[in-house]
């Protein structure tokens, strides 16, 4: 009310002042004239125009309510895509199986309305959800899509734990198909999400086979009696954010001599684990697939001198593997044959070690880079030779160098060294520093003398790691050497 007798006022004013003003010396004229009630009967006859005209251009307020939305009776195939479990009869308390219930739902996802194809033969279900509502369910045989060649799925939000008769064989959560589609895939772009998988010692967490673009993110996966996560055939599968351990734990564990199984085993191609902590099993990360990338991952699984391995690369002659900005926490890393492999960046912990094994006897293009080592001054390697099977021999562009190591023994593929003496011969030992036996490809020497004589000198031998450089006289002379093992030809 007041804004709006203020609005009135100025307009009021406006008028006033404006083409039918009076100046004040004719106010008075008209005043003393007797003329100044017609000038009032005048003002009031224009406020009463001014209020008349608001009234037409302004709305009428009602006080009823808004009419209530009309009822939203949408076709099944415009609804939201959740399928949310309770629903389907699921317990999620966790006390009554929730197998058949979880698998209806399920089902009805995969049944559910979908528009267009990802890959050809997968059909596109939208971003269809499996809801679990934050519950804890009990099941008894491997969760399953009824068939392939579907996409764009996702499961989340709970906790899945196996029964005490689960199939020691299976996977919770199993991508896995009984028929196959018209793709050359079984699924695309299925995301596994939120979730806490409990596998009760009775087989594995979720199994990927042959699917493309699968994501695996913020899970945490426990009491594995087999592997927490199978990767197997297929591409691109990203394993992010998430917590593996066949026993919970933090480290040193009484038992943990007796860890058994597979954190993560990647047995195809182009996958990417990123930002995963492993905190028990015999071995964290086995990889048998090419091309894969991990990044960020903590391994404790196992420590080395009880029997574990970090990471194990078992794919001979054909590694691919990149290992980046990784923490190795009392348990190293196994490459056999490796042939394209990266390590670089990353933390060793606990006299870890990276050991290659020769199958064939091949090491080619690997790069072990501005890593740290620390150890507990037992003379442990940081990089090591298991020749049981036969010596590497095919060797080439292999560098190992600008690694900083504490407690442990230094190895490289690159060498520094000197030697000061007055005589004819200078002899510098690399052979407790150069990681291949018997090796050397390239040699660059100087040689630095304060006498009167200038001598004519040369390389005359390189055997097993030893440089020895002579002149043709005797001088006092300091002998400066590198040398370089793997080096392409």
């Amino acid at each position: 009310m007041i804004m709006i007798i203020m609005g009135l006022a100025s307009l009021f004013m406006v008028h006033v002042n404006g083409e039918n003003s009076l100046s004040f010396d004719h106010h008075q004229k008209l005043s003393t004239d007797g003329h100044y009630d017609d000038q009032m009967q005048n003002m009031k006859a224009f406020k009463h125009s001014l209020l008349t005209r608001r009234q037409l251009v302004t709305p009428t307020i009602s006080s009823s309510p808004a009419p209530a939305p009309q009822a939203m009776n949408q076709p099944p195939a415009s609804r939201p895509h959740v399928y949310e479990v309770t629903s389907y009869g699921a317990d999620p308390t966790g006390k009554l199986d929730s197998t058949e219930a979880l698998l209806k739902a399920i089902t009805d996802a995969f049944n559910g309305p979908s528009e267009g194809l990802l890959m050809k033969g997968i059909a596109n279900l939208g971003g269809a959800y499996i809801n679990l509502q934050g519950g804890n369910y009990r099941i008894s045989k491997p969760l399953r899509l009824p068939a392939a060649g579907v996409g764009n799925l996702m499961i989340s939000g709970g906790t899945l734990t196996a029964s005490d008769d689960f199939p020691t064989d299976g996977y919770l959560i199993d991508l896995s198909a009984s028929s196959s589609s018209s793709s050359s895939y079984n699924y695309e772009y299925i995301t596994i999400k939120d979730l806490m998988l409990d596998c009760n010692y009775r087989g594995g967490g979720i199994s990927v086979i042959n699917s493309l673009r699968t994501s695996i993110d913020n899970c945490y996966i426990a009491h594995f009696n087999t592997e927490g996560i199978l990767v197997q055939d297929g591409h691109e599968t990203y394993i992010r954010n998430s917590f593996l351990g066949q026993h919970i734990t933090a480290g040193g564990d009484p038992g943990e001599r007796n860890f058994s199984g597979t954190a993560i085993n990647l047995m195809g191609n182009d996958n990417a684990v990123t930002d995963v902590v492993i905190f028990s099993a015999a071995i964290g990360v086995m990889i048998s697939g090419q091309a894969n990338t991990l990044s960020g991952v903590h391994c404790y699984n196992k420590a080395t001198g009880f029997g574990g391995t970090g990471i194990y690369l078992k794919l001979p002659s054909l590694t691919q593997t990149r290992i980046v900005n990784c923490y190795l926490d009392y348990s190293g890393i196994v490459a056999e044959d490796p042939v394209q492999l990266t390590i670089s960046s990353s933390f060793f912990l606990g006299d870890a070690y990276i050991l290659f094994k020769s199958v064939k006897g091949l090491a080619k293009g690997i790069n072990i880079v501005d890593n740290m080592f620390s150890g507990s001054n037992k003379g442990i390697e940081i990089v090591q030779l298991d020749q049981s099977k036969g010596p590497f021999k095919q060797i080439d562009q292999v560098v190992v160098d600008r690694n900083n190591v504490n407690g442990m023994n230094l190895k490289a593929t690159v060498a520094k060294g000197s030697v000061q003496g007055n005589g004819t011969s200078w002899t510098i030992d690399f052979s407790p520093v150069l990681l291949f036996p018997n090796l050397i490809d390239h040699v660059q020497y100087s040689v630095s003398s304060s006498g009167t004589l200038f001598p004519s000198h040369a390389l005359r031998n390189v055997s097993e790691n030893r440089v020895v450089i002579e002149s043709d006289v005797a001088v006092p002379a300091s002998v400066f050497v590198t040398v370089n093992q793997g080096v392409s030809s």
